[in-house]
């Protein structure tokens, strides 16, 4: 009788053996890549530095609002059914209807309590929102209102693609800082800071979101993340895959995946020579603009770096269209305007004849050596320029040393700068270090980007001279001083004219402040930029995940860093697993 027992227990056993190994084998997978933090440096706190939320599959997890298409001018619905200006003649409330029957991963009902937790703890790290908006209220459990003190054209993408958090999750944080503000306080009372404090060292257990996946954290190590499927997901049916496996690094990591096809896609900036390899192998490589790229960034708290003449004279001294080959290859373009805004954009906003006003900063050493010996720079003996207090033009170049493009970028250009007197010495430094030192402002240069992936003008101003610089709120960063003299229009505010671009919803009146704007930052050249990037993003097709649509759907206008294609794709059932 106990042999017959064990008998049983074993044929149990096997017999679940089979079906966890038919179920495993079963399971659909897709792979991507994107380089994240783990534990103890990495958390799953996303309103602060150093979370862990998987780039462009943020999306599967805390869901946003909606997701832009740029070619159409149109948006994908997410957690919001639909929006309105209100009242239509004069709008100062942007009113946003939300999805009903939406749950959180830890079961929790989806409802206007999560969108104004979301955004008021926003509040506490100077979301640019906020610069616009001055009230969020429920209306009732599913319609919300922004009250905008400043009615702007840009806020309904801050609100539409932000991820909403779970208030189940931040919601003791959201209701003590809606008393302190209830009380009168603002972010500059101690209060406030120090709720700041607080909430920035707060480690939820993981990530709760509304998306179609959910992470454990025993799924995350040092080499992967595993995301897996939400059954309770609202558009569940459009769900094809059991698993997102997200593998972690940068280039160098990521390329020897993609060679042996255990990725379906990266984003990542791959070198001329790997990506003439992917296309031997048979690999498609996606194009779509980024409308942004690598840029010289100066320490202003650095003489003679923060004169504009230096500047002007280091932007000639680079051949970027050499820069821009030696980095990416085909997908990278000289800056033709150096607008600090994409060349794809710049002609939507700023008419022709004040276009061709732009200096272009074409390659010409010559013109660069003038420029310095006019304001009474001198080379030494030794080759190397001397500015004008008798001190040698030597310095460090810090570059995020994973990241291949950015790299060679750093090294093209130093070599460059050293062979036309400005010595210049590249010091990698990991990437998930390079923000912190930028922001601490301990850097003399450094490469970061210029321009944004977003539609309007205003994202990539304010990336170009906000968001590494102190009134980020972050630190001092670049220390660019933002009210400038200028020789076209005088005194001027640039933080005030970043936010006036995307003031009103009249984008002709608004094409006015661009314009100056665009005028203003090829003048000054605050940072550098050395060119314009363009995706060269390898799709693996027909080994896990097959059937990726072709280059002319429209959600490949988009930029992949901020309404990405693919995750478009995961999300609307575009993309098949192999069977």
């Amino acid at each position: 009788m106990l042999r017959g027992k064990r008998l049983s227990i074993g044929l149990l056993a096997l017999s679940l053996m089979i079906l966890f190994s038919f179920t495993a084998s079963a399971a659909t997978a897709f792979h991507g890549c994107w380089p994240y933090l783990v534990p103890p440096q990495g958390h799953f706190n996303t309103f602060a530095t150093n979370n862990i939320n998987l780039g462009m599959y943020w999306d599967l997890m805390e869901q946003p609002m909606g997701i832009y298409y740029w070619k159409t001018d149109d948006w994908m619905k997410l957690l919001a059914v639909d929006w309105d200006l209100l009242p239509e003649d004069n709008p100062d409330t942007f009113r946003v209807y939300l999805r009903q029957g939406v749950k959180w991963h830890d079961g929790s009902d989806f409802t206007a309590k999560d969108v104004l937790s979301t955004f008021y703890l926003g509040y506490l790290f100077n979301w640019a929102v906020w610069n616009y908006v001055d009230k969020v209220e429920a209306v009732d459990d599913f319609t919300v209102d922004f009250h905008m003190d400043r009615p702007s054209s840009v806020v309904p993408r801050y609100i539409l693609r932000e991820r909403i958090r779970a208030y189940s999750v931040y919601g003791k944080y959201y209701e003590e800082l809606t008393d302190l503000l209830a009380a009168g306080k603002d972010t500059e009372s101690a209060e406030i800071k120090q709720l700041k404090v607080a909430f920035s060292q707060y480690q939820p257990k993981t990530i709760i979101g509304t998306g179609p996946y959910t992470l454990n954290p025993n799924d995350l190590t040092e080499a992967a993340a595993e995301i897996k499927r939400f059954p309770g997901y609202w558009d569940a049916d459009k769900i094809k895959f059991d698993v997102i496996k997200v593998y972690n690094g940068e280039t160098p990591t990521v390329t020897p995946l993609i060679m042996a096809k255990e990725a379906d896609f990266a984003t990542h900036g791959f070198p001329p020579a790997t990506e003439k390899q992917f296309m031997e192998m048979g690999i498609r490589i996606a194009r779509p603009p980024i409308y942004s790229g690598p840029a010289l960034f100066v320490n202003h708290n650095i003489y003679p770096l923060n004169r504009k003449e230096v500047r002007q004279a280091i932007a000639y001294a680079i051949n970027k269209d050499e820069n821009a080959t030696v980095s990416l290859g085909e997908s990278a373009l000289r800056q033709n305007y150096m607008s600090g805004l994409s060349d794809n954009i710049l002609p939507i906003w700023v008419a022709e004849e004040d276009i061709a006003k732009l200096n272009d900063y074409r390659y010409n050493p010559t013109k660069a050596a003038e420029i310095l010996t006019s304001i009474g720079f001198k080379k030494g003996a030794d080759g190397v320029w001397v500015d004008d207090k008798g001190k040698r033009m030597e310095y460090d170049l810090m570059v995020p040393q994973e990241f291949a493009d950015w790299s060679a970028a750093a090294q093209n250009a130093a070599s460059q700068m050293t062979n036309f007197g400005i010595k210049t010495i590249v010091r990698g430094v990991t990437h998930t270090q390079v923000p912190q030192e930028v922001w601490n402002s301990r850097f003399e240069m450094v490469i970061q980007g210029w321009g944004a992936g977003n539609p309007h003008p205003h994202f990539s101003y304010y990336q170009d001279l906000i968001a590494m610089n102190y009134p980020s709120g972050q630190g001092p960063g670049m220390n660019f001083p933002l009210v400038q003299q200028t020789e076209q229009f005088g005194e001027i505010d640039l933080q005030d004219l970043v936010i006036a671009t995307a003031d009103g919803f009249d984008g002709e009146a608004q094409k006015a402040d661009v314009t100056k704007l665009a005028t203003v930052f090829n003048d000054l050249l605050p940072i550098i930029p050395l060119w314009e990037r363009y995706g060269n993003n390898p799709v693996v097709d027909g080994v896990r995940a097959t059937n990726f649509p072709g280059d002319d759907h429209v959600a490949w206008g988009n930029s992949p860093y901020s309404d990405n294609t693919v995750a478009i794709f995961l999300l609307q059932g575009l993309i098949d697993p192999v069977k």
